[in-house]
């Protein structure tokens, strides 16, 4: 017999097969045994009866959840059996048995599940998930690489800050400081000047002490940089990617979706062009919702989710004051006193999943502002000379993966988007 995956079950009906998987749900109706077996392709009953197979039915009384085992049977369509079809079992092999396993179907807590992430992710909701993150990332790939990008993959190791320096998680290097990367993006600056178009992809670390639902303190970015890009650049890639990614998982993961009880509807009403509306007219908004807000402040996750509830797609809030962003911005040329930078929230309340901008491209107006966020100079040695060596405007943004994949997938807290959560007190497993 062949062995076969589950999801590939409807290829071989007619067929005597075997499965190697694990045991997901076990049940009895008289003289008929039933084992749900699970392989990380999908689910598939198994119908044992003592007429078909002795060996079988006697071996079912040793099953327990989450056993391994190799199950050999005939392939048959039952469009009332889980996934459609179901296998008329002729023998089981036992590989491992569990005695008891700690994630039963009852309801357990939060902090339980994460102290046991290593066996939550078997479960059919997080397998879900898993597999739209895969797909997810291989659309961000796709929709880029078919556009001439080129991957270059960007330090983990760095000297020095991209993002805020309070934020930044410090080792030592031989003796010296080094970080762990906020951001490739700076790296990415210095790629594109050599290849035009480019993008990394990897971990972030921030050192944020946030208990938010949309905050880690490991993460993934994907980061497109463009020379002679600009914020119109950034709005037009921005949302390509987005509505490329909401089609990719629509087109591939229905499955997945209608595990998690999603409601597609909200992702197929997803089309470019975006909402667009400046700073100015977010704070409008945000005081005539009532929140205490005035121009100079950031906007926080409260104010995002009251922004995004009030569209029914994503929207870019574009021209945030300069004193509240990076260093690295540049200046609207029409009002210094915001910076030509977006952040795109994406709605149902999810808030921010892109943020993105111009990048200053002179060297004296670079160096100002080094100076003036106390930034050491000798660190950004190389980040200037860019500027001083063929410089040009450019353009990128970083989308992040968790938040992306938790507001497709309709998740309320990201450390369920990600296979292992790093949060402020959470290392293990």
């Amino acid at each position: 017999m062949d062995r076969v995956y589950i999801e590939d079950l409807h290829q071989h009906v007619g067929s005597e097969v075997r499965i190697s998987g694990w045991v997901y749900h076990l049940r009895s109706s008289g003289k008929i045994k039933f084992a749900v077996l699970r392989d990380g392709t999908g689910l598939v009953q198994c119908v044992i009866t003592e007429s078909d197979s002795p060996q079988a039915f006697e071996v079912f009384g040793q099953l327990t959840q989450e056993t391994s085992c190799v199950v050999g049977g005939v392939v048959r369509e039952d469009k009332r059996a889980t996934g459609g079809h179901e296998i008329l079992a002729r023998s089981i092999e036992v590989i491992q048995s569990p005695e008891s396993y700690p994630i039963s179907p009852k309801e357990h807590g939060v902090g339980f599940l994460m102290e046991n992430r290593h066996l939550w992710l078997r479960s059919s909701k997080q397998n879900a998930i898993m597999r739209i993150r895969a797909e997810v990332e291989r659309a961000c790939r796709d929709f880029l690489d078919e556009r001439g990008f080129v991957a270059v993959d960007s330090p983990i190791l760095t000297p020095s800050a991209s993002e805020e320096t309070s934020t930044l998680f410090e080792l030592d290097y031989f003796g010296s400081k080094a970080y762990l990367s906020q951001s490739g993006q700076l790296y990415n600056e210095a790629a594109c000047m050599a290849l035009g178009r480019v993008y990394c992809f990897g971990p972030s670390f921030r050192a944020e002490k946030s208990k938010t639902r949309r905050h880690l303190t490991e993460f993934w970015m994907l980061e497109p940089e463009i020379a002679f890009g600009d914020l119109d650049t950034v709005f037009e890639l921005s949302e390509g990617m987005v509505t490329a990614i909401i089609e990719r998982v629509l087109e591939r993961r229905g499955k997945e979706l209608e595990i998690l009880e999603r409601d597609t509807s909200k992702l197929e009403k997803v089309q470019a062009p975006f909402e667009k509306i400046t700073y100015r007219e977010a704070v409008r908004i945000l005081k005539e919702k009532g929140f205490a807000i005035e121009f100079g402040d950031d906007l926080g996750g409260d104010e995002e989710t009251a922004l995004s509830l009030a569209f029914e797609g994503p929207v870019f809030v574009h021209r945030y004051p300069a004193e509240a962003r990076a260093f690295y911005m540049q200046p609207d040329p029409e009002d210094g006193s915001v910076v030509m930078c977006t952040d795109l929230l994406a709605p149902e309340g999810v808030g921010e999943i892109i943020g993105g901008s111009e990048r200053i491209s002179d060297r004296d107006l670079l160096e100002q502002r080094i100076e003036k966020y106390g930034l050491p100079k000798d660190a950004f040695r190389w980040y200037l000379d860019l500027r001083t060596y063929g410089s040009v405007p450019h353009a990128g943004f970083g989308l992040g993966i968790e938040r992306t994949v938790g507001w497709i997938c309709g998740v309320r807290h990201i450390r369920e988007t990600i296979p292992f959560p790093r949060m402020i007190h959470r290392v293990y497993p």
